[in-house]
């Protein structure tokens, strides 16, 4: 896998959070997402409960507060959505504010909204306490098919040498004089994303030539074995397994 990969999203701590193995992390977050999923959104208490307990892992991992609402603007589309929703879903209507919508459209934006924002708070908090190699190590520590293993991690690791031949390829324009004001400027765009996808998948294949010449038969071994004991699992578990008593609740109450 490499060096570790730094992304925006992490935050370097000594947390126990941030001890945890990345695989042990994995799991609980996609339990904790499933108990969300599988929650009656009419358990309005539940979700509540379930922020409370994101909250704490974040106390419990040191990651402020601003730090975590700044990350939580990539779910502004399904605000968005959500939004619309009592004003385009057909059925019984009342009055919110003055203005006619939806009851089922104010459920159904309720229940999107709710279990979005859990749902990527969970994954931010994974994303903030845990390196990308970390994650990628995790995956293949969890039987996932080696080649997506791989296929990520090559994502990762070239995902910024393609940004800065952008960069580079922007900086050029604009030394030339070049600026996007229309439809005209397009042409100019449109030669340079081909420019930049060959370039991409020239280095694509001069890097899979020199795997080949250094001896890569379809498989990368693995530096790092990464374990966990049942005390560490039990820590992971603490997260889904109080949200599913909170979702039996949800569901008997």
């Amino acid at each position: 896998m490499g060096a570790g990969h730094a992304h925006k999203l992490y935050r370097h701590g000594h947390s126990p959070v941030h001890g945890l193995p990345p695989h042990c992390k994995l799991v609980a977050v996609f339990c904790f997402v499933l108990v969300v999923v599988c929650t009656p959104r009419e358990a309005v208490w539940a979700f509540g409960l379930y922020a409370a307990l994101l909250a704490g892992v974040a106390a419990v991992a040191r990651i402020p507060v601003g730090f975590l609402l700044k990350r939580l603007v990539v779910e502004v589309p399904f605000v968005v959505f959500a939004l619309l929703m009592p004003f385009v879903v057909p059925g019984e209507q009342t009055t919110v504010l003055g203005v006619s919508v939806s009851v089922p459209g104010l459920w159904g934006a309720w229940n999107v909204l709710a279990k979005a924002t859990l749902g990527v708070a969970a994954s931010v908090l994974l994303a903030s306490t845990t390196e990308l190699r970390a994650v990628l190590l995790g995956l293949q520590r969890l039987k996932l098919p080696p080649l997506l293993v791989q296929i990520a991690s090559f994502m990762i690791r070239y995902g910024d040498v393609v940004t800065d031949e952008m960069r580079r390829m922007a900086i050029a324009r604009r030394s030339r004089g070049f600026e996007a004001r229309g439809v005209r400027q397009w042409r100019v765009l449109a030669a340079s994303a081909g420019a930049l996808f060959i370039r991409s998948y020239e280095r694509g294949e001069r890097v899979h030539l020199a795997m080949v010449s250094r001896g890569y038969t379809g498989t990368m071994p693995v530096i790092d074995e990464v374990t966990a004991d049942r005390t560490q699992w039990a820590y992971a578990a603490t997260l889904p397994v109080l949200a599913l008593a909170v979702c039996l609740l949800g569901w008997t109450l």
